[in-house]
């Protein structure tokens, strides 16, 4: 352990709160930089995001629902994942309602409004107390904001920015995604709307996705620390390839990374093209990163039917909206394009949700509330939610190779029938999923990450598909992602002003920051 931190053993560990401008300036990639580079120093250091709203989850080994960025944090942080990194999850449903996971369990479905209104008030206590428990453990805690804390008509319920910062006595520093543009108007609005008690806590900034010679944004630092009385603590370069899992949206993680930052030939004479359908609520489509490391394969989303013509391999996504996914495959023409490319022996992957619409019938009284709904019928497999949730982290083998995932999903597969079972037991029992022809499907999240399988699969496929393609030999997932989060370590140690980080999270806030006026309303 770094000298200079307090034991874990009963003395409180240190906290920062990385805040940003907006959603999406950084903040993820911020938090794990900071977690990766604090690791390396030996610092036991833990993640933490009090509210999270994401359709991309994980499951714990203790069976708890988190968000996928805490995970990928904790990874950076070189640590376990426990439900005490993120203990209220929202998984959208709608655009006015969520589904509110609390301490990894589900508890109930809530609108927008009945959770502003009074139920996450409420959670401020449950929030701070897994924050302790965190500090109580590691030497720092590095806890993640969300969207801005300057959203002033959420102020009074907040408990994931400026109401943690407040009631946990943690200092907090800013990130502002200059590419966006307006990145002194951000960093000063923000501090300015905040009130006085809450201003107190903001102790410097941090530029996100600079391109260019940093000296001439200097004289704009300097005007800043001017206008606020806070430095900038670092100037983040923009580098192709570093966002980790990410909460919302059709947003590149690993597949950036594998991309933009290695020039791979395929390994065969050919590539393999795999087709993504953008389902709408479409949930963990982080599942398809792992395909799209293997050199030679090229991976896309698409949302028309057209698209699927020269894929080799269609992924039905799991998503949060099963039957609504189901119409809008229908309305988009890309069911009826789905059956042809089974019925000519052509492979389709359904993965959670894309798995259930594969099959014969889905009775949902949970989820949408449809009933009996048909599916595609490409699979002999019947779906029945139940309200209680399947929350595992199953190991098993398929095609001859070992696999591990993890399940997240109220739908209840019944199979009838197929070829054979997809994932086994080491006896050959059928523990998940099933083959029928080309067509296969799982409820297993991030099985594709297991390299042995997912080398097999791609074989299975591109025979399949009448390519010469041939996986890769050394390509090694873990190993990709290791090195992804040792990037954004690096960025930290060589663009941040450390010693100010490790001052911050040691010392806890500055004295004497000054107040911006006009503050809050």
């Amino acid at each position: 352990m770094n000298g200079r931190f307090k034991a874990s053993g009963g003395a409180v560990g240190g906290g920062l709160l990385v805040a940003g401008t907006t959603s999406d300036a950084g903040k993820s990639v911020v938090t794990a930089g900071i977690c990766r580079w604090l690791v390396r120093q030996g610092v036991r250091v833990a993640p933490f995001k009090a509210q999270n709203m994401s359709l991309n989850s994980f499951v714990t080994r203790e069976g708890a629902e988190i968000g996928r960025a805490q995970a990928m944090q904790a990874a950076a942080a070189r640590v376990e994942p426990t439900a005490l990194m993120n203990p209220v999850l929202l998984k959208p449903g709608s655009d006015r309602s969520s589904q509110v996971v609390l301490l990894g369990k589900p508890v109930g479905e809530l609108s927008a409004k009945g959770y502003h209104d009074g139920r996450q008030e409420q959670l401020l206590g449950t929030v701070t107390d897994c924050l302790a428990e965190l500090r109580r453990t590691h030497d720092a805690v590095i806890c993640e904001g969300a969207g801005s804390p300057a959203e002033i008509n959420l102020r009074r319920t907040d408990i994931v920015n400026m109401g943690l910062a407040r009631a946990a006595r943690i200092p907090a520093v800013v990130v502002g995604d200059i590419d966006r543009g307006g990145v002194f108007a951000s960093f000063f609005g923000t501090t300015a709307l905040l009130s006085k008690e809450d201003q107190a806590l903001v102790a410097g900034y941090l530029v996100n996705k600079f391109r260019g010679d940093v000296t001439l944004l200097e004289p704009g630092l300097d005007m800043l620390r001017g206008l606020t009385g806070r430095r900038t603590l670092g100037v983040l370069p923009f580098s192709h390839g570093l966002g980790i899992d990410e909460e919302d949206g059709l947003r590149v993680s690993l597949r950036g990374a594998v991309r933009e930052s290695v020039v791979a030939p395929p390994h065969g004479a050919e590539v393999l093209r795999v087709a993504v359908c953008a389902v709408p609520l479409m949930s963990n489509f982080t599942d398809v990163d792992a395909l799209a490391a293997e050199p030679g394969v090229v991976v896309r989303f698409v949302d028309r039917a057209e698209e699927l013509a020269d894929a080799d391999l269609v992924v039905l996504p799991g998503t949060r909206g099963t039957v609504r996914a189901l119409a809008w495959l229908r309305e988009r023409g890309l069911a009826d394009a789905i059956a042809r490319r089974a019925a000519e022996g052509r492979p389709v992957l359904g993965i959670c949700g894309g798995y259930q619409m594969l099959g014969e019938r889905i009775e949902d009284d949970i989820e949408s509330k449809a009933g009996v709904v048909d599916g595609l019928g490409l699979l002999p497999v019947r779906v029945r939610f139940a309200a209680e949730k399947t929350l595992a982290r199953p190991v098993g083998e398929a095609l001859g190779e070992p696999v591990t995932g993890y399940e997240i999903h109220h739908g209840v597969a019944e199979v009838t029938g197929g070829d054979e079972a997809f994932m086994s037991d080491d006896q050959g029992r059928s523990l998940d999923g099933c083959r029928t022809g080309s067509v296969w499907g799982t409820h297993w999240h991030g099985s594709l990450e297991s390299d042995g399988f997912r080398r097999a699969f791609l074989r299975r496929v591109a025979a399949d598909a009448g390519r010469a393609f041939v996986p890769a030999p050394d390509t090694g997932f873990a190993a990709l992602r290791e090195e992804q989060l040792d990037r954004l370590g690096d960025l930290i140690e060589e663009h941040a002003d450390t010693g100010a980080l490790l001052r911050l999270i040691e010392e806890g806030v500055p004295e004497g920051l000054p107040f911006v006026p006009p503050g809050a309303p």
